[in-house]
């Protein structure tokens, strides 16, 4: 991955798939699909290191409309402010 660094009181997370088949074989459009809302962290801004409560490698929940898309290398990820996570997976 191409290096990219977060500003502020943001995190760079990346999305993971979301299945595009159901359970009996239908195939979901993409525009039907519902918005994701689980992602794990790839990159943390300085100032959310010197918090310490979120790391790099955590599954995190956020909002369903939260963040901005971006496309490094060919792969997307979202960049979220830390206000817009709920909280960490374990």
């Amino acid at each position: 991955m191409a290096s990219f660094l977060p500003l502020g009181q943001r995190v760079l997370v990346q999305i993971a798939e979301e299945e595009s088949k159901t359970a009996s074989g239908i195939i979901i459009p993409d525009n039907a699909k519902e918005k994701p809302s689980q992602a794990t962290v790839v990159a943390i801004s300085n100032e959310v290191k010197e918090d310490g409560e979120i790391k790099k490698g955590d599954n995190v929940v956020f909002g369903k409309y939260s963040g901005t898309e971006i496309t490094v290398d060919g792969a997307k990820y979202l960049v979220l402010d830390v206000d817009d996570i709920f909280g960490i997976l374990n």
